[in-house]
């Protein structure tokens, strides 16, 4: 019996329906919807940010602090308190995200495009160029990635794009690797040995045959890595390396007010827990779109 999620081995294309109900299958999943609610709350928080709050993230309130210095809690105007500098610690967490959102995103598209020009070329060419860029890429997954990071943050000047580019320079090697294997496999089929006896070039091959059938995992890959960046990016703020201040990031805040975690311990709660919820809402949505794409799963919804 013919498996209709099969690829036609004639052409090599996936038939088109399955793909079609991908956003209806998304959001049949409950988890799913919950991971596409947070990222659509923190979307419009970073769009309205500035008419949310009325604040600017660095305006220093003579009414922020106590009459001893301290930190606000939350309250009627602070809605989640102020920082050790009298500013609302909401504008600063709404401005936040969208640093984390333009590194994530940034970073992590720069992460696909050179894993996935890498594990393509590597795979499909193999040889020696395949050996050698598939060496190069063990030696790089051999570095821990957070003291890569580390390294490469110290010796340039940190900023906002320089933190994008770092995190994007250790985090492409397990999509090479992923699409190392996938297109491997691939350039086996027989649809790839029929292209290449009628005389295609690898350019169309690559195009129009391997390239489509990698989109899935590059999707899913592309989802996960995000949630990834943006914990990296949080880290590598926090150890002072990363979006420096007063440029607002969730990693900094905590990094910034960390010595009043006891007494004013919500000005690393919120922004904490911001941190998590981003990096859950995109593993969640990297899940449900790892079940959908896989033709293994289908069937089982």
């Amino acid at each position: 019996m013919t498996n209709p999620i099969a690829p036609d081995l004639s052409t090599g294309r996936m038939p088109a329906k399955p793909r079609a109900g991908v956003w209806r299958r998304l959001v049949r999943r409950p988890l799913a919807l919950v991971g596409l609610f947070i990222i659509a709350i923190v979307l419009a928080g970073t769009i309205l940010a500035p008419w949310l709050t009325g604040y600017d993230p660095n305006e220093q309130m003579f009414d922020g602090l106590t009459l001893e210095g301290s930190p606000l809690p939350p309250n009627a105007k602070f809605w989640l308190g102020t920082d050790l500098l009298g500013r609302d610690l909401l504008t600063r967490i709404l401005f936040g995200a969208r640093t984390s959102l333009i590194i994530g995103i940034v970073a992590n598209g720069v992460a696909l495009l050179i894993g996935t020009l890498v594990g393509v070329t590597a795979g499909y060419f193999r040889g020696w160029i395949g050996s050698a860029l598939m060496r190069f890429t063990d030696l790089m997954m051999a570095f821990p990635a957070l003291l890569l990071a580390i390294c490469l943050a110290a010796v340039f000047e940190p900023s906002l794009w320089i933190v994008a580019m770092v995190i994007a320079l250790v985090n492409w090697v397990q999509t090479a690797r992923v699409i190392y294997t996938e297109t491997s496999s691939l350039s086996e089929r027989e649809f790839i040995d029929a292209e290449r006896t009628i005389g295609a070039s690898a350019p169309r091959i690559l195009i129009r045959h391997i390239l489509p059938h990698l989109l899935p995992t590059i999707i899913v890959w592309g989802t996960l890595g995000i949630s990834t960046t943006v914990l990296l990016e949080a880290t590598l703020s926090y150890l002072g390396i990363g979006v420096q201040p007063p440029t607002a990031s969730w990693g900094n805040i905590i990094f910034e007010n960390q010595t009043y975690f006891q007494a004013a311990p919500w000005l690393v709660f919120f922004p904490g827990a911001a941190i998590l919820a981003l990096a859950l809402a995109f593993n969640l949505i990297g899940d449900a779109l790892r079940d959908i794409l896989d033709p293994t799963q289908r069937g089982r919804e």
